[in-house]
């Protein structure tokens, strides 16, 4: 099972010629399920997942943010949304969302977002989350991470496949708030990246990145729970994507990262678009 987390940058920058670099990007790596972060919405109920879903023959599933106004004010446009969303090669038979606690003046509507997905065999408990930015804001993304890994506990049974967590939380792999993330036994699928793989997916490279940090940062992660029978969710592999311009544009100011998953079976022919 290849799975994808993306943060695709919302509606900033020059946002239609990326989001032709994000389907290329997408339709190379034929996902099997994505987590998507800053999605855009429009209030006529369009969003991008639906649009990525439909060229890609995939199942979409999104979460909108109840406090988009700090988002809407950075680019003077309150009719364009935000939120997470799943992409999905099955069904999504289940989904749950959870508003990240933050104190007033840093609550800008982030999410936690569960789809469960109709896998064959096995149904797949699938998170994607956003946690705050900003370098003071630890102690909130600690009290983030803490609620994301109790919603994780109350969605993650009735399947032998483990849960899988996905999402920019902007913050480094030695930080409190993914250790957090690791003491309830979940694991950071980059251990099994070769020791020489780029990892940064906040990279100085990218040209939307302002100040970016060198020689880059790895904000942006696969967790996944114990293996379940049979082996399944053992990781495979692991890397980067969407990495680099696509016919000169960039897709987002992060990169993707890539992970196959043993699945106990041969992965199946796409599914139908849906919502």
């Amino acid at each position: 099972m290849r799975v994808v987390t993306w943060n695709l940058w919302w509606r900033f920058g020059p946002w239609a010629d990326r989001q032709k670099a994000i389907l290329a990007v997408l339709r190379e790596l034929r996902p099997d399920v994505v987590g998507l972060q800053e999605v855009w919405s429009t209030d006529d109920g369009g969003n991008l997942a639906a649009c990525l879903a439909d060229e890609l023959g995939l199942h979409s599933a999104f979460a909108a943010c109840e406090a988009p106004g700090r988002w809407q004010r950075r680019i003077a446009d309150d009719t364009v949304g935000i939120g997470n969303a799943v992409l999905s090669r099955w069904p999504v038979t289940g989904r749950a969302t959870l508003r990240l606690p933050a104190p007033t003046e840093l609550d800008d509507g982030r999410l936690a977002f569960h789809a469960r997905l109709d896998a064959p065999g096995h149904p797949v408990p699938f998170f994607t989350a956003h946690l705050n930015s900003g370098a003071r804001a630890g102690a909130v993304r600690r009290e983030q991470a803490a609620a994301l890994a109790a919603f994780v506990a109350a969605h993650r049974h009735g399947t032998g496949f483990p849960p899988v967590v996905t999402g920019d939380l902007n913050a480094r792999p030695e930080s409190p708030e993914v250790r957090l993330l690791r003491a309830g036994r979940l694991h950071d699928v980059w251990e099994h990246a070769g020791p020489a793989a780029p990892s940064a997916t906040w990279d100085p490279a990218n040209p939307y990145i302002p100040d970016p940090p060198v020689p880059g940062a790895r904000i942006d992660y696969v967790h996944v729970g114990p293996p379940g029978p049979g082996g399944l969710g053992r990781v495979r592999a692991v890397r980067r994507a969407g990495d680099g311009p696509v016919e000169g544009v960039w897709p987002s100011d992060h990169a993707a990262v890539v992970v196959d998953l043993d699945d106990g079976r041969t992965v199946s022919a796409p599914g139908r678009s849906g919502s």
